[in-house]
């Protein structure tokens, strides 16, 4: 690993993607810049930058190839003519003719592809308002956990749903991740009543700090998003909030502050594996203390 103790900037970008990839990219693409402007080091993009689309046609007619993605192409280039990390919280991606993949792409500053994960944790939810989602019955869950080396510490990489599995950012804080990334595109109903205290939890419980860029408003395809896109420190503080609007979010980090968390609350190193054991057999007596035997 090639952390350093030096601090960085690190701007987050909101969005409220629609269905047009080209027109989700001009957007991106003025907020990157923006956020470079502002001093950032890294930039992270929030969960489906390119575009949101619950049609599984309209879907499919948008999207292509990984090595024909025009937006992952732009990306490439803004992030060596900007020397700048860009990493894309995810773009839906055609991985076969019947399914795509929700990918995330960490670029370095020379244009390279640093890490790609696929979003593991398919959401597939029923609301009870209304809202359904089957986020399986077009994409392909992921299998792999990533991470990356920066010159800040390692990333964790991470895609909205799954904020919900902490095992997965156990595993990531275990294989020595110090800043853990959630892009997101969370509805307004989990949003307000889950959002904080996930992201904040993700933070605590592995004494790293998290960056989760987010969708917020309504969309073009009917779909409201949470917003609210959070910078959090390791010890659960939030530093840096976004509303609803689409924008950019900015925050300083110092990785020192990951060691000084953890050296306070070394759960890291406490942590056990342990087995559960089963339900035992009824009993064939019972004995109640102070009755007769």
């Amino acid at each position: 690993m090639t952390a350093t103790s030096a601090k960085f900037r690190a701007g987050l970008i909101q969005m409220r993607s629609g269905r047009a990839p080209a027109v989700n990219l001009d957007e991106a693409v003025k907020l990157i810049r923006q956020a470079r402007d502002n001093g950032a080091d890294y930039v992270l993009t929030p969960e489906m930058t390119n575009i949101m689309e619950l049609s599984r046609e309209k879907l499919f007619a948008a999207i292509t190839d990984e090595d024909k993605d025009e937006s992952l192409s732009a990306f490439r280039d803004l992030a060596r003519q900007l020397s700048l990390h860009i990493h894309v919280g995810s773009l839906a991606i055609k991985a076969s003719p019947d399914r795509a993949v929700n990918r995330s792409f960490l670029i370095g500053p020379k244009g390279d592809i640093a890490a790609r994960y696929d979003k593991i944790h398919m959401f597939d939810v029923d609301l009870g308002n209304g809202e359904s989602y089957r986020e399986s019955n077009n994409f392909r869950a992921g299998d792999l956990a990533a991470v990356a080396d920066l010159p800040w510490g390692r990333f964790g990489l991470s895609i909205c749903y799954d904020l919900r599995f902490p095992a997965l950012y156990r595993a990531l804080a275990e294989a020595g991740a110090t800043i853990l990334t959630i892009p997101s595109a969370f509805t307004r109903v989990t949003g307000e009543a889950h959002w904080h205290v996930l992201v904040r939890a993700r933070a605590i419980e592995n004494g790293s700090f998290v960056l989760a860029a987010a969708q917020g408003g309504q969309h073009e395809n009917g779909r409201e998003t949470y917003g609210h896109s959070l910078v959090v420190d390791p010890w659960g503080r939030i530093l840096a909030e976004g509303g609803t609007e689409p924008g950019v979010i900015m925050a300083e980090i110092d990785p020192a502050e990951v060691a000084a968390a953890r050296a306070k609350v070394p759960s890291l190193q406490h942590g056990r594996r342990f087995e559960v054991i089963e339900p035992i057999a009824e009993p064939t007596h019972l004995h109640v203390v102070g009755d007769k035997p």
